[in-house]
């Protein structure tokens, strides 16, 4: 991790410049520069302020160092099979940290998902494959492949597969509920 780029990330996402930084953390513009392109290292003291006057602490900006991950690769999906015939792929790992959770749904031939009892929070689902049956509260929805569905979560909820091959469902809940 380069504590440079980082501050230069949040300075930037702030609309700052590196004089206007400079001068409400009553540091020169040249210091700025060089922390920003690593070629000093401030204080424990002197980082607290910056982040101080980028709206920021310590803990954020070493934790937000840590979750800048963007692409998500086939090696890093974790896949579970249900004994009920269907397949959960969650393709960000550990996103339950996050404000989204997407995951692809696998349902072979006349299987269905788990009843999801009402909660907070909005569910988006895309078929890519297949046809399925959405159930919510009492109504039921057939959604064919290219098309999708966008509930809150406040009934309860499940996606049952009635046709005789597999289909496969991008699923995004928020907050994360799988």
């Amino acid at each position: 991790m380069t504590i440079g780029e980082n501050l230069k990330r949040i300075r930037v996402a702030n609309s700052l410049t590196q004089q206007e930084l400079a001068d409400r953390c009553e540091l020169t513009k040249g210091y700025i520069s060089q922390l920003e392109r690593d070629l000093t290292s401030p204080s424990i003291a002197t980082l607290t302020d910056i982040l101080e006057c980028l709206g920021t602490d310590l803990a954020s900006f070493f934790n937000d160092a840590v979750d800048t991950k963007v692409v998500f690769k086939q090696e890093d999906v974790f896949v579970k099979e249900s004994e009920d015939n269907y397949i959960i792929n969650w393709i960000v790992p550990n996103a339950q940290k996050y404000k989204m959770e997407p995951i692809m749904i696998e349902l072979g031939s006349h299987s269905k998902t788990k009843v999801d009892e009402p909660h907070d929070g909005e569910e988006f689902g895309y078929v890519l494959s297949g046809s399925i049956r959405l159930y919510y509260g009492n109504q039921v929805y057939k959604v064919k492949k290219g098309e999708s569905f966008y509930i809150k979560a406040n009934k309860t909820h499940y996606i049952e597969n009635t046709g005789k091959s597999t289909a496969r469902v991008l699923w995004v809940s928020t907050p994360p509920n799988f």
